[in-house]
C-alpha cells in the first residue's frame, strides 16, 4: 500500500491511531521499528536538532532534505508539521509537489502567520491567518497534489491564541469545506476541556487530529470515546534523546573515560544495523568485483593491474609494444 493511502486509511478508518516524533532518519527507523504506523516529522523537533529555533529560522528546502532522509530510511506514512506552508499559496503548491515527490504522505498547516512561532511561546500574543487567504492555501494544496491520496491536515491555533471556542469551530468548517482532509484542533491546557467542548459541537462530521502535549495525563481511552480519529505523541523522541546525550557528554568529561557508557548505550553493532551496514555488504558481494567485494581496495586492484602489465611486458615486449 502506498504510503499515501496508509495514512489516509488511518485518517478514515474506525478507532483510535497514533503518530510519533521523529527528526531525523534514524530517529524514523527507531520509531517505525518500534511499531508505529505512521511517523510526524514535527517542525519544533526538526528545527531543534539543527540547532535553530522554531520560528522558520530552517528554510523549507533544509526541512524538505531531512524529511527526505526519514522517508527513504522507512516503510510507514510520514506527515510533515509545514507550519503555515512556508509562504502564501504558491509556496504551498512548490511545497505539495516536492513532498510527493519524494513519498511524503503529507503535510499539516496552521492558520498562524509567517515567520511562525511556537504554539506554547506567547501564544495568546500570536495573531492568525485570514480565514479566507487561509483557505484558498488549502484548495491551492489540493489543486496541485496529483495522487489524490496525499493528505493535507488544517490545524486551527484558535484556542491557542484564545480566540475561544466559536472561532475554533467556524475556522475548522471553513477548512473543511475548502478541502482539507482532516482538522487538528491545538490546546495547550493543562486539561482536555477545550478539546472535549470542540469535539462536542464537532462531532463526526469531519477526522479530528489532536497534539496532547500539555494534557498528556488524560487517559487515551477517553480520546478515543470522543471519536478523535489521530493523536500525535509530537515531541517526545527528541526530548528523551536530548536528555540520554546531555547525561553521557557530562559523564565523559567528569571521569575523562567513556568505559562507565559502554553498557549504558547503544553498541556500535546497533548503529551499523539501523544504517543498514548489511545490505550495503550483501550488495557489494552483488556487484563489485571478487576483489573488492572480499576487502580489497581499488587502488590495489589497480596496482596488481600494473604490476601484471609491466610483467608481460618485460616477458614479451614486442607484443605489448604493438
Amino acid at each position: 500500500m502506498k504510503k499515501t493511502t496508509q495514512l489516509k486509511t488511518m485518517l478514515r478508518g474506525k478507532g483510535l491511531d497514533f503518530l510519533c516524533e521523529a527528526h531525523n532518519g534514524m530517529s524514523a527507523r527507531i520509531v517505525e521499528e518500534a511499531g508505529f504506523k505512521g511517523i510526524w516529522a514535527s517542525g519544533l523537533t526538526l528545527s531543534g536538532s539543527l540547532g535553530v529555533r522554531d520560528n522558520n529560522e530552517a528554510s523549507w528546502t533544509q526541512v524538505l532534505e531531512i524529511v527526505e532522509f526519514m522517508s527513504d530510511a522507512t516503510h510507514v506514512p510520514i506527515l510533515l508539521d509545514g507550519d503555515t506552508g512556508y509562504g502564501n499559496f504558491n509556496n504551498l503548491r512548490r511545497l505539495v509537489s516536492k513532498l510527493e515527490s519524494r513519498q511524503i504522505a503529507g503535510v499539516c498547516i496552521e492558520d498562524k502567520l509567517f515567520p511562525k512561532t511556537n504554539s506554547f511561546i506567547d501564544g495568546e500574543r500570536q495573531g492568525l491567518a485570514d480565514i479566507e487567504e487561509f483557505c484558498g492555501k488549502i484548495k491551492a494544496g489540493k489543486d496541485t497534489q496529483r495522487d489524490d491520496d496525499f493528505i493535507i491536515v488544517a490545524r486551527t491555533e484558535a484556542l491557542i491564541v484564545g480566540a475561544g471556542l466559536k472561532q475554533a469551530l467556524a475556522r475548522a468548517e471553513a477548512y473543511r469545506k475548502a478541502g482539507a482532509d482532516a482538522i487538528l484542533i491545538h490546546s495547550k491546557k493543562r486539561s482536555p476541556d477545550e478539546i472535549e467542548a470542540f469535539m462536542r459541537e464537532w462531532g463526526d462530521r469531519h477526522p479530528v487530529v489532536i497534539v496532547p502535549t500539555t494534557y498528556y495525563s488524560t487517559p487515551t481511552a477517553r480520546f478515543e470515546a470522543l471519536g478523535i480519529s489521530l493523536i500525535i505523541w509530537a515531541n517526545h523522541i527528541l526530548r528523551s534523546a536530548v536528555s540520554a546525550m546531555r547525561r553521557t557528554a557530562e559523564d565523559i568529561r567528569k571521569l575523562q573515560s567513556i568505559a562507565a557508557e559502554e553498557d549504558r548505550i547503544a553498541p556500535v553493532a546497533e548503529i551499523f544495523r539501523l544504517q543498514g551496514a548489511k545490505e550495503l555488504q550483501q550488495a557489494e558481494e552483488r556487484y563489485l568485483p571478487r576483489e573488492r567485494s572480499a576487502g580489497v581496495e581499488p587502488r590495489e586492484v589497480a596496482a596488481r593491474a600494473r604490476d601484471a602489465m609491466t610483467d608481460r611486458a618485460l616477458a614479451e615486449p614486442s607484443e605489448v609494444l604493438s
